[in-house]
Parts: C-alpha cells; sequence; structure tokens
C-alpha cells in the first residue's frame, strides 16, 4: 500500500527529468542551429580590410555591398558569401581538389579518384600564375575575406553540417581559403555542363546491338525546317564571322569515325566511373541541364528599350546554386570599376550572369564538343603513337579517408589525356576480352580509355568574368569572352544603348579527321586535334540581328553552312522555337510578359503526339477513361491537371515499350529533346523496327505501342495515384525535393534537418519552364530552371529576379528556403541596382570595419 505513492513520485520525478532533457536537448540544438547564422546589423571589426565596407540587405536577405576599393569589395563579399554558405564553399573545394573521402568516408572515394584522375585542382593550379595581375589580386582579396571569418568562427558557427559531422567523429578545422579554390569550381562547372562524352558511350553500347543505321535514327539530324538556330544570318570569311555575310567556306571532310563494337565492355564500365561525380554536380539524374536566354531589341518592346531574360537549367540542390549579390564602387574609376549586380556562385568572386549600368548578360549552355574518347594500346609503362611506344606519365595519388587507412593510386596519363579507365578496381578489367582491330600493329594486348578535354588544358574564364563586370559596350563584352575558354557558353547582351547581341566564345577543338562521335584510336596521328582551336572571330555572333531577337535555348548555334565543326549534341530546339514564337506574338513587350514566356508550359510533343493517342481504339471503358482526359487538354503541363499526368505517364510508358527492348539500360531514353525528335520521326514510319518488341513473337507497330502505352498509364495512375482520371494531378507525380549533397542523401538519418520538399512543380523536358525528369526511372523533378532574371535596359531598378532556395545556406535561417514559395507561384522579386533603390529596399544593414579602427 506504501509502495503506490512511492511508485507515483519516482515516476513523476523521472517524467520531470525527461522533460527537463529533452527542454535542454531542444535548447541546445536551437543554440545549435542559431550559432551559425549571421550578423547582418551593427558593425563588425575586421582585420585585413583597409577602409570601412556597407553591407546592405533587403527582405530577402540579399546583400549589396559599398566600398571604396577592388581589395575591400572582393574581401567583403568573400566574408558575406561566407557568412551565408560557408559549408556548400567548403563541400565544393573538396569534391573539386577529389578529398571528400577525408570527411565522409570510403562513400566518396570513387568520386575522388574520378577527380583527381582529371586533375581538377592541378590544372587551376596551372591557371593561376596565366591570369592578369589584377584577377589575381581580386582572388587573393576574395580569399582573404573568406579567411578573416574563418579566422573568428569554427564548427558549428560556420554551419550546422560541421556540428552534425562532429557528433559522427569527424574531428576537423578547415583550411585556409586560397584562389585555388575559387578557380577549381570553374572545371567542376565546366564538366557540369559537357554534353558529348556520355554519347560517345552511348553509341558504343548501343553498337552492340544495334546497326548504324539504327543508331543515326536514335541522334537525328537537327531540325533546322522546324526549330531556327540562334544566329540566322551571316557566315565566315576570311577567318572573321561576318553577320552580314551571305556564304562562306567549308573545311576538308572528315574521315569516318573509327568502328566502335570492340570496345563496348570497356566503355560500359567507363560509363559508371563518372556517376558519383554527375550525381554531386548534377548531371547523373536524367537531361535537362540547359537554359533559356533572350534579348528583344527596343522595336519589340513597350519601353522602346532592350529587355533580356535568363533562366538557366541546373539540378535541383539544396542550396540552390546561385547566390544573389550586389558588388558596388562608391566612387566607380579605373582604380575601382565595379558597379554590378546579379548571380554569383558561392566560393568565387565577381558576379557570373547579371548587369552593371551599362550592359546585362545572360548565359545558356553551348553544347561544344570539347570532350573525346581515346582508345589507348598500353603495354607496361609505356603506350603506343604513330608506331612508337612512348613512356606514361604517372603521378602517386593519395586519399585520406575519414575512420580508415588512407589509399594511394597511380594515374596514368597519355598525350590525349589522363586514363579514366583506371579509376575503378572494376575497370582493371576494361577491355579485357576486346578483340584487336583489324590491321592493328599489336595483338592481344587491352584499350584503355583516355579523355581528352579542353577544360583540361590553362585557361583564363576568370579574366574573361571579371572582364564582363566590367564592360561597358559590346567591343568590351566580345573582348573579355576571347578569355571565356570553359565552359564555353551562349552569351547573350543587352546595353543601355539600346543595342543586343550574341557571341559565342570558347575553346572548341579543330579535329584532324572525324567529328567526335565516337571514341577513336589514340595510336593514329589521323585521329590528334590541331594544336589550334576555332579561331574566336570566327565563331558565331551578331549584333542587333535583322529581326530584333537573340534567342537561345541549348539549340543549334547557326547553319548547316558553318564552316566548324562544333558539336551535335544541342537541344532540339523545342523550347527555344516555343520562346521565339511567343515573343514574334507579342507586340509592345513588358517585363510582365517576359515572365509569362518564362513560365510556359505547353509542349509541342504533345501536340503532336495527342491526337494519334485519341485515335486508337480502346475496347474497354476502364481504358477509354484515361484517354478521355486527353480530350480538349490546350497542351499545356500545370500541376493540376489531370491531362498533364496522363500524357507524361504515356509518355514514359511509350518510351519504355518502345526501346528498352533493344537497348542497354545504361543507354535507355530519359525523354529530352532528342527522344522527342527520335519519336515524332518514328510516328511517321508506323512499321519500323522499334516498334517491335523483341521479347514477342509478333511483329508490333506503332498502333500497338501506343495501345499499350495508354493501357499501362491507365493501370499505372490508377494504382499509384486513383481509380478516379478526374483527380488525377501531374504536380503529385511531378514533385521536387530539394536536397543537401551530402548529408541530406537518402540513406542520411539526418536528411530531415537539412531536406525540404517535396513540391509539387508544373512543367517538364523540353517545355520553357522546364522542369525535367527521367523516363527511364520515374517523374521526380531532376533539374529545373535555378534562377529566373529579367532586365529592362530602359530601368534598371525595374529589373525581377528570384532564386530556387534563398541566400543562406544555414538550415532554419529565415533565408534557407524564402524564395522558393516564389519560384514556384511564377513570382519573383524586386531587383534593385541604383544608390536610391538599393537603400529604400534595405532592412538590414552591417558596417564592416577594419580592425585598425576599433576604439
Amino acid at each position: 500500500m506504501v509502495a503506490v505513492p512511492r511508485l507515483a513520485k519516482i515516476t513523476g520525478w523521472v517524467a520531470g527529468v525527461l522533460v527537463l532533457v529533452v527542454v535542454v536537448g531542444l535548447l541546445t540544438a536551437l543554440w545549435t542551429i542559431h550559432r551559425s547564422f549571421p550578423q547582418t546589423t551593427g558593425s563588425l571589426d575586421v582585420a585585413g580590410l583597409e577602409h570601412p565596407v556597407t553591407v546592405m540587405r533587403d527582405g530577402a536577405g540579399i546583400p549589396q555591398l559599398y566600398a571604396d576599393t577592388s581589395s575591400d569589395l572582393f574581401f567583403a563579399q568573400g566574408y558575406v558569401q561566407a557568412q551565408d554558405r560557408f559549408f556548400e564553399m567548403d563541400f565544393r573545394r573538396h569534391l573539386t581538389s577529389g578529398t571528400l573521402s577525408a570527411m565522409f568516408g570510403r562513400s566518396a572515394l570513387k568520386t575522388d579518384m574520378f577527380v583527381r584522375t582529371l586533375g581538377w585542382r592541378r590544372v587551376a593550379e596551372e591557371e593561376l600564375p596565366l591570369l592578369a595581375p589584377q584577377t589575381r589580386s581580386y582572388l587573393q582579396s576574395y580569399a582573404d575575406g573568406v579567411n578573416a571569418y574563418l579566422a573568428a568562427h569554427a564548427g558549428a558557427q560556420l554551419s550546422l553540417e560541421y556540428a552534425v559531422l562532429g557528433v559522427s567523429g569527424l574531428s576537423y578545422t578547415p583550411a585556409a581559403w586560397t584562389p585555388v579554390d575559387s578557380l577549381s569550381w570553374l572545371k567542376a562547372m565546366a564538366w557540369n555542363l559537357g554534353s558529348n562524352m556520355q554519347d560517345e558511350i552511348d553509341r558504343s553500347l548501343e553498337s552492340a546491338r544495334l546497326t548504324t543505321a539504327q543508331i543515326a535514327e536514335l541522334y537525328p539530324p537537327y531540325p533546322y525546317a522546324q526549330n531556327r538556330p540562334i544566329v540566322n544570318q551571316g557566315a565566315v570569311v576570311d577567318g572573321v564571322y561576318e553577320q552580314d555575310a551571305k556564304h562562306g567556306a567549308s573545311r576538308l571532310p572528315p574521315r569516318p569515325a573509327f568502328p566502335a563494337r570492340a570496345f563496348r565492355p570497356m566503355l560500359a564500365t567507363a560509363g559508371h566511373a563518372a556517376a558519383g561525380l554527375s550525381d554531386l554536380l548534377g548531371t547523373g539524374a536524367g537531361g535537362g541541364i540547359g537554359s533559356n536566354a533572350w534579348a528583344v531589341s527596343g522595336a519589340h518592346t513597350a519601353s522602346g528599350m532592350p529587355i533580356l531574360a535568363n533562366d538557366p537549367h541546373l539540378d535541383a540542390s539544396m542550396p540552390g546554386a546561385w547566390y544573389e549579390m550586389g558588388l558596388h564602387c562608391r566612387t566607380v574609376d579605373a582604380a575601382c570599376p565595379f558597379d554590378v549586380s546579379g548571380f554569383t556562385f558561392a566560393g568565387l568572386p565577381g558576379v557570373v550572369i547579371g548587369h552593371n549600368a551599362s550592359i546585362a548578360w545572360g548565359f545558356t549552355n553551348l553544347y561544344p564538343d570539347t570532350e573525346d574518347l581515346y582508345l589507348e594500346k598500353i603495354r607496361g609503362n609505356r603506350y603506343l603513337y604513330n608506331g612508337r611506344w612512348l613512356a606514361l606519365q604517372t603521378r602517386l595519388e593519395t586519399f585520406d579517408i575519414h575512420g580508415q587507412s588512407p589509399v594511394t593510386i597511380t594515374v596514368r596519363t597519355t598525350r590525349d589525356g589522363p586514363i579514366v579507365s583506371d579509376v575503378d578496381h572494376d575497370l582493371a578489367r576494361v577491355g579485357r576480352d576486346a578483340p584487336v582491330p583489324i590491321g592493328s600493329p599489336v595483338r592481344g594486348t587491352a584499350y584503355a580509355v583516355a579523355l581528352r578535354w579542353t577544360a583540361l588544358q590553362p585557361g583564363r574564364t576568370a579574366d574573361a568574368l571579371f572582364g564582363i563586370d566590367r564592360a561597358r559596350d559590346w567591343n568590351q563584352f566580345r573582348d573579355a569572352a576571347q578569355r571565356f575558354d570553359s565552359p564555353a557558353q551562349n552569351l547573350v547582351y543587352a546595353d543601355i544603348r539600346g543595342h543586343i547581341g550574341y557571341q559565342a566564345p570558347g575553346r572548341i577543338p579543330i579535329r584532324r579527321t572525324g567529328n567526335g562521335d565516337w571514341p577513336v584510336p589514340g595510336w593514329d596521328p589521323a585521329y590528334d586535334w590541331d594544336t589550334s582551336y576555332v579561331p574566336f572571330d570566327a565563331l558565331p555572333n551578331v549584333l542587333d540581328p535583322k529581326d530584333g531577337y537573340v534567342v537561345t535555348a541549348n539549340q543549334a548555334i547557326t547553319s548547316r553552312r558553318y564552316p566548324y565543326y562544333i558539336g551535335d549534341s544541342f537541344d532540339y530546339g523545342y523550347r527555344a522555337q516555343r520562346i521565339r514564337d511567343l515573343l514574334e506574338a507579342t507586340p509592345n513587350l513588358t517585363v510582365a510578359d517576359m515572365a509569362r514566356i518564362q513560365l510556359d508550359t505547353f509542349s509541342s510533343l504533345a501536340k503532336t503526339l495527342t491526337p494519334l493517342l485519341e485515335a486508337i481504339h480502346l475496347p474497354s471503358r476502364y481504358y477509354r477513361q484515361g484517354q478521355e482526359t486527353l480530350e480538349g487538354w490546350d497542351f499545356r503541363q500545370s500541376s493540376s491537371s489531370p491531362a498533364a499526368a496522363f500524357f507524361n505517364v504515356v509518355w514514359k510508358n511509350l518510351l519504355a515499350l518502345t526501346f528498352h527492348d533493344q537497348l542497354p539500360r545504361e543507354a535507355w531514353p530519359d525523354g529530352d529533346s532528342r527522344w522527342w525528335a527520335v519519336v515524332e520521326n518514328l510516328l511517321q514510319r508506323p512499321h519500323d523496327i522499334f516498334w517491335d518488341n523483341t521479347h514477342t513473337p509478333t511483329r508490333e507497330t506503332r498502333p500497338d505501342i501506343l495501345r499499350k502505352a495508354l493501357e499501362n498509364a491507365r493501370d499505372e495512375l490508377t494504382r499509384n495515384d486513383s481509380s478516379i482520371p478526374s483527380q488525377w494531378r501531374w504536380g503529385e507525380l511531378h514533385q521536387l525535393i530539394l536536397r543537401n549533397p551530402t548529408l541530406g542523401s537518402k540513406s542520411s538519418p539526418v536528411a530531415f534537418l537539412f531536406n525540404r520538399g517535396p513540391y509539387d512543380v508544373p512543367g517538364g523536358p523540353s517545355v520553357v519552364d522546364a522542369a525535367s525528369f527521367d523516363a527511364s526511372k520515374g517523374y521526380q523533378v531532376t533539374s529545373l530552371p535555378s534562377m529566373r532574371m529579367i532586365i529592362p535596359l530602359g530601368n534598371l531598378d525595374g529589373a525581377r529576379w528570384v532564386d530556387l532556395t534563398g541566400e543562406s545556406g544555414h538550415a532554419y535561417d529565415p533565408h534557407y528556403t524564402d524564395q522558393t514559395t516564389l519560384w514556384l507561384e511564377g513570382r519573383t522579386l524586386p531587383w534593385p541596382f541604383s544608390a536610391q533603390a538599393v537603400d529604400a529596399a534595405t532592412s538590414d544593414t552591417l558596417t564592416l570595419r577594419p580592425a585598425a579602427s576599433r576604439r
């Protein structure tokens, strides 16, 4: 009888202790989380500044920096970006230096091996002394600013991720930031935006099952008659692209490509070796890496002045790829020439995309063929070239692995480039059983695979970025673009004088033989690159095109008559043509019109394919109910649309039924613009062999596959969504998860701390609002418009911008995802530029003072 109240007393005491533990735990968690949030008001004394810098943030936390000198300006940029995004910066430099294993363990080792084999950081180290002295000083000032922040912050003060990693047992102090850390990220972006290597691998994989003619069906030529290229006038005359010329010269015709069937096993494994790196950089989940950008002359705008718009399509990530920022010299002169605002990369000084007081610019991926795979015959420590056995270049790379012993590998390099088939133990048997081509001087040896890539040559892209930030007119803009080596981008231009323009920059190789579509024999000098690249003056460019429009959406650059081979991995132009059609149909264009076009979800594929789907006879009422959702559809892919849901599920099933039986898994269609073109062509040939299901005894044709795709789609939606078609919603299938690339992985127990979503998203692949998905895997968004911007050159304070996530990289910071809802709803933020407009928009002001000024 006495024990009952005693037990109750003990139980109450234990409950009280548990509550106290929970409260203390929550308070500790909140304290830990808030420790990393940046100071945005008042003043800070910072060693390394010469003069005070003012940091003015608006309600979205977007900073505008005002300084007296360039060194102070970039010092402050480094300090402020470290405040908001240091873990992202630190992760990026570990990625680009191949040292992720030291933080995240053996799971990152394959990625590290691949990156070190390519040697991104080594190239960046070689690049630094080639840059202009001013550029090197800007990079160093930025690094000094980052390091000033690191000197006063550590561990969880830097970011919540470090606290989590500390709990896992990682004892880690970030190293000082260096200019090479900034330059290395340009190599990562060049890899991220590369285009042709995977096509080379896929063609080789397909060659084991398909004829050359069938492979050609899967890589149709660009549809010039249907979708216009970027530049629609001009030609190369005496080595210079003349925009008013009518005819140009042609280069020597290419020789046939090297036959590919012999080395399929090796290439399959080489393709797997880069997969982990592609996932981290945003190219591993499916197609869709591209962009939209356009400039319209004042002849077509309500204001009579140009408007420029841009929305780069990149992988969905947390935080988003971009960081919005303004960099302003208080007095703009030769000593301090910057008055620029736009989108930056955390870890890289300057502005990448945006405008200054005179010009605006945007980027889209040019998709040049700057990567070639070379087969190498190796004997011991030598490789064959032009009948001689040359010594391989070798170096040792050692990898520190968190929680385990270090691992050392030997990186081998030929004159063509690093041997990428050495980066994994599974690749040791690369080419082991591959037959030797007839006529080869050596028999019984295996092939290795080397990668030749323009980005592995030191360049001056950093000079170009700062040059564009300073440019005041078209000539200065083009002068800066000459140094834009890699990644090659379509550059779209507009200025306050009323001009618009386009420039293709970049190092694009001239091949002696072939066109880079297939791997080639490294031992044959006929397949070398010339010592020079396509001359900059010969690259397509135009100022004030006759029709008053520059439209780039990764489509072909110029006509078939262009004498140099740039590439053939362009987008097939459906987005670009839709943008052009909408622009031409709208007189007196405004900023609001540009925003409406950016959000367009019309699918030209749906317009072509839907009538054929509706014409298929389905005897069952159950299946006809799915088909009937397409009746009266306007072919727009809104989140709430049942028809868009049904059509995209039909599309995924159509691709699977048509191609999965005949293609290796590694080359299954992802549903991007190339597959639009392939299927559109196949629809004209109802009895093409691709329609046949090789796993059945009957010979299927187009109607059979369309019928089965309709039936499979109805079953899939009924099984996974609803049996009532009117309740289907495209957004419920097409969802976005913003995922931290490290601690937000699917297997991470703390992913919930850092990831956000899912969100319902409209759009789809190859529409203007290009939220892509990989049709070989499902409907989850893989890439999307990573930001949107619209700049009216007649009123720079009337510009608009929005980021995918927000300024902050700190989980639970108010600006972690405060722009995501705006982005999802198609809204944008005001983009103040003048000092008066910035002042009016400012919510928080922080003064960074030289430490010596403290009283």
